[in-house]
């Protein structure tokens, strides 16, 4: 699933494509994906200009000069990919998501025959469009805690919001109500820099150290956008390029194979349903 450095690399690959450029129109080409799409998409978005795009959690925002954001949620395998139509060839984003790919099920055209494709062959992502001034109430966006890599994020924040909670660390930090967006991949690496067991009490571990995590999050998320996020299934960035953060893994999916720091072989284990990895010797 494409988590926040995944979707961060596509904001930054549509920004200065689609920034100031208006919309010609919106091809739908099906009645929804996870949802339906909000009544009359097309015409309430058609002849609007783009005016930013920002990203909450892993949720793009497309700021309209109608007062209105477009609202995409890549869910488990959706990629938006940009190109541009040139004499009946596709530049950028070839292959997968290229023009009458049975997965494009929402193409964005812009003034100047640039175009925007959403590409989801699992159907779990979402498009939807809500009043920009009303944003925080929307049902993806209600109750998130604060985005990781805003001033302000730090040991306190992270000590204020695990305050009292039995629950593991690994499961806080997947709960967006701690931290936005952070995700399974990014909250392993972060704790195993951090030198943090993924089962510890998350309102049992000292301002000292959750300074540290709080320092590894920001870290790992940082490189992790430098390299285009992660590719291990479906993440291509808005060029159609695969990520390349998955090549540096300190414990993520490497299982029985030697930490990096002292050779211990890193394990395995579930939680909440999801695999989370780490050395037992490095994270107590």
């Amino acid at each position: 699933m494409p988590e926040l450095p995944e979707v961060e690399t596509v904001r930054r690959g549509l920004l200065p494509a689609l920034e100031g450029r208006r919309i010609e129109r919106l091809e739908l080409r099906r009645d929804g994906l996870r949802w339906p799409f909000p009544p009359d998409l097309a015409g309430r978005v058609a002849g609007a200009r783009i005016v930013g795009i920002d990203r909450r959690a892993k949720v793009l925002l497309i700021h309209l000069d109608t007062g209105e954001t477009l609202l995409a949620h890549l869910g488990m395998s959706g990629r938006m990919l940009l190109g541009r139509e040139v004499l009946g060839t596709y530049v950028h984003g070839s292959g997968a998501g290229a023009p009458d790919s049975p997965h494009d099920h929402v193409v964005l055209h812009l003034e100047g025959g640039t175009r925007v494709t959403f590409n989801d062959a699992r159907r779990f992502g979402m498009i939807d469009l809500w009043p920009t001034a009303a944003l925080s109430g929307h049902r993806l966006l209600a109750g998130l805690g604060p985005e990781p890599l805003e001033e302000g994020f730090g040991g306190a924040s992270l000590q204020r919001a695990l305050a009292g909670r039995r629950t593991s660390i690994k499961a806080a930090l997947l709960d967006a109500a701690t931290v936005a967006g952070i995700g399974n991949i990014y909250a392993c690496e972060a704790l195993a820099r951090a030198g943090i067991h993924p089962a510890r009490p998350a309102g049992r571990i000292g301002r000292a150290r959750l300074d540290r995590l709080a320092e590894a999050i920001r870290a790992v998320l940082h490189e992790a956008i430098a390299a285009g996020g992660s590719s291990l299934r479906d993440h291509r960035g808005a060029d159609g390029e695969i990520g390349r953060f998955q090549h540096g893994f300190g414990v993520y999916g490497r299982e029985g194979q030697p930490c990096r720091t002292c050779t211990t072989p890193i394990r395995r284990i579930v939680q909440a349903g999801r695999s989370t990895f780490f050395c037992p010797k490095c994270q107590r």
